[in-house]
Parts: structure tokens; sequence; C-alpha cells
């Protein structure tokens, strides 16, 4: 369940486009190498999001109920993206910047590829509600097990990305992101609800 949503909102398979166009120049080792330090840079992103998050959210006295309803919304916006095919003018990655940044960027892995572009808003304020949901030894070593795996998902899918342009094609990958786009707003919907009845609970209270 916990990887499944993580797998979802991250949408690597979105990011292929973008990995091709920024690594074509690339060889294959090296298309591996910035595969490697993207998941690496997510990994990263992803742990500090689940243990630091919660101290962020008490720094700006920002509710859980709130994270929820914001991190809803972001999360639906993503998923409407996606069906719409405009998921990396989403992220910010318009094909002018896409040019840019192969011509300016040395290291690519970190940004756009981890960040915004797979550990956006929408996983960052996923896993600091998981953060605050989950406190349970089992469960929060559950979580981590599905960090681990979505960014082991991540490597194998950017490092294949070529193979999946060529086997898919632009139009498999776009139907492909779309069925995702459904799970997408599916999860930031629950978001919003399980916020909004929290907050009605606490009123009738």
């Amino acid at each position: 369940m916990v990887f499944g949503a993580l797998f979802s909102v991250m949408n690597p398979f979105g990011t292929v486009p973008v990995f091709v166009s920024l690594t074509k120049d690339q060889s294959i080792k090296e298309r591996s190498a910035i595969a490697f330090k993207a998941s690496l840079n997510v990994l990263v992103i992803l742990l500090i999001s689940f243990f630091i998050g919660k101290y962020i959210l008490v720094f700006f006295g920002i509710s859980i109920n709130s994270l929820k309803i914001a991190g809803g919304l972001i999360i639906t916006s993503s998923g409407f993206a996606l069906l719409t095919g405009k998921f990396s003018e989403h992220k910010g990655m318009k094909k002018k910047n896409v040019k840019v940044d192969l011509a300016s960027r040395s290291e690519i892995s970190l940004t756009p590829l981890a960040l915004p572009m797979i550990a956006g808003p929408g996983t960052i304020s996923l896993l600091i509600t998981y953060n605050q949901e989950f406190t349970a030894a089992q469960e929060i070593l559950f979580i981590l097990v599905a960090i681990l795996f979505a960014a082991i998902s991540v490597y194998l899918i950017l490092k294949s990305s070529h193979y999946f342009v060529r086997i898919l094609g632009a139009s498999g990958i776009n139907a492909l992101s779309r069925i995702i786009g459904f799970v997408v707003i599916a999860i930031g919907i629950e978001f919003i609800i399980a916020a909004v009845l929290s907050i009605i609970k606490t009123i009738k209270l």
C-alpha cells in the first residue's frame, strides 16, 4: 500500500522522456551513473522528508489536517497533469527548459531529476503525513522498506528509460502515465476527504 502510493505519486515513468532528452548524448555507462545518483538523491530526500518533515510542521505551526489538504491538492493537481499529458510542464520542465538544462548542467541527478521531477512536494507531503499517522516500530519499518524499494524502482526505470522509449514509444509512455494519473488523483482526494472528516469530528466534539 505505502509502496504503491509512493510509486504512483513519484511516477518515475513520467520522468522517462525528460531523462532521455537530458542524456541522449551520454554513453550507456554515464546514463547508468546518472540514474544511480538520481535514485540515491531520491532516497535521501524521501528519508529526510519522513524523519525531519514533522519538525518543519511544528516550526511553522502547521496541523496534520492542513498538510493533508495542501498535500492532497498538490497530489491531485499532479494527477490531472498526468491525465492531460502536461506532467513535465507541471513540474516546471518545459521543452525550452530541458534544452537549457542540457546545455548548462553538468550534474542533473539532483535537479531536475530527483527534485522536483520525482521527489516533489506531493511525495514529501505524503511522507510527512505517514510519519504522523504511523508511529509503531513495525509500521515505520514497513515504510522504510517501501522507500528503499521506491528508490530502487526509480533507478531501474531511469536506467532502462531509453529501452522503454524504443519499446513503448512516446504514446505508450503517455498512456501509462495517464493510467497512473487516475491513481494519483484518487490518492489526493483520499487525503483531502480524510482531513475534512477529521476536522468535522473535531468540531462535533
